[in-house]
């Protein structure tokens, strides 16, 4: 069986050829900047020109911490320097926009934090200003490029469990929220900045859905005005359906975090190994059950890398092969409004109580 899984493994791997390599400026020095962007770009080799922050004393911080030779007073100073080429912008969700606007009209790529616009019209709008700059933007949806979520879906491509019938995610975990202040005032809180991810890779998967009917609720006592649990059922015009349920407000410690994609000739299923003891995590694991190859059972897939730092590479590494070879990113921007507008049927439906078609 081990052999099956070669094209699995290629199809997982990033990386950077020389030759697409382009200096990088970071915008944004928070926590993901340190844990997750940082080592992916330093272990494949990115060059980083330099790092910008709106509080100076923790950019000079993480600049310090990961040998960075720059560090940019203003965001006015990274589009002056000449050498910069791309800028990773990861900042809070109401700054981006308008970052992702300077930049894109300065003529450099970008590759923006997720979700890179607050609704589908201003990310319409950034994508619109991207393409009319003859520029490339990817959005930072890098469970994507998380291992076993991408081994799944070459999985899928190969036909080793015939046509997705249903697709689940299952998440219940502890969040502490007061990690990011800017969290704890968004009204729109569990599925704009994190179940985003798995409405994203449920659409990478599926498509786009014919409808979705979605409740979000709230624990009494809790710090943040949002949301800080969903669950969202979403159907398909192929018959398939997904279910995606997230609860941040887990105190007993039993994390949970778990993929399933069943078929018409087998199943995938598999865990987030990130979402057990974050920042950290533990592996992930991921195996296949499949009448086509066939297997006895399940069979794991032997997975090597993590969601964090790992995945976080495949976007940066996405743009910089658009620029050098004219591919369509992954994650691309014009991509990503579907993502957004897949996150607006969802709180129109928690706002209504009613099931959203998709052309609503």
């Amino acid at each position: 069986m081990i052999e099956r899984f070669g094209p699995i493994a290629a199809a997982c791997r990033i990386e950077v050829p020389e030759a697409h390599r382009l200096p990088i400026a970071i915008v944004g020095a928070g926590a993901i900047v340190d844990v997750a962007h940082l080592p992916a770009y330093r272990a494949a080799g990115l060059e980083i020109a330099g790092l910008h922050d709106h509080h100076a004393g923790r950019a000079a911080e993480v600049a310090a911490r990961h040998g960075i030779p720059r560090v940019y007073e203003t965001l006015d100073e990274v589009l002056d320097d000449p050498r910069v080429k791309v800028v990773d912008v990861a900042v809070t969700a109401a700054a981006q926009p308008e970052i992702v606007r300077r930049v894109l009209e300065s003529g450099r790529h970008v590759l923006a934090q997720k979700p890179f616009a607050p609704d589908p019209a201003t990310g319409q709008a950034l994508v619109d200003l991207a393409e009319s700059r003859d520029v490339v933007l990817v959005v930072n949806q890098q469970l994507r490029y998380e291992e076993g979520m991408a081994a799944a879906h070459r999985m899928v491509e190969l036909g080793w469990i015939g046509d997705i019938t249903a697709f689940s995610i299952t998440v219940n975990i502890w969040t502490e929220w007061m990690a990011w202040p800017w969290m704890l005032a968004t009204p729109r809180l569990e599925v704009m900045v994190h179940s985003i991810h798995y409405h994203d890779v449920a659409r990478w998967f599926l498509g786009e859905p014919s409808s979705v009917f979605s409740v979000g609720g709230r624990t009494p006592g809790q710090a943040p005005v949002g949301e800080t649990r969903s669950v969202t059922t979403s159907t398909y015009p192929s018959g398939a359906i997904s279910v995606i349920h997230a609860n941040h407000e887990n105190a007993t410690g039993d994390n949970l975090a778990v993929f399933r994609i069943d078929g018409s000739r087998g199943a995938i299923r598999g865990t987030l190994g990130l979402l057990y003891d974050y920042p950290s995590g533990r592996p992930d694991t991921l195996e296949v059950s499949s009448a086509v190859l066939p297997t006895d059972g399940w069979v794991p897939y032997p997975v090597g890398s993590r969601w964090v730092p790992d995945a976080f590479l495949g976007p940066m590494a996405s743009v910089l092969r658009a620029v050098a070879t004219g591919s369509t990113p992954r994650s691309s921007g014009r991509d990503n409004i579907g993502t957004l507008r897949q996150v607006e049927r969802i709180y129109a439906s928690m706002e209504t109580g009613r099931t959203v078609p998709a052309a609503g």
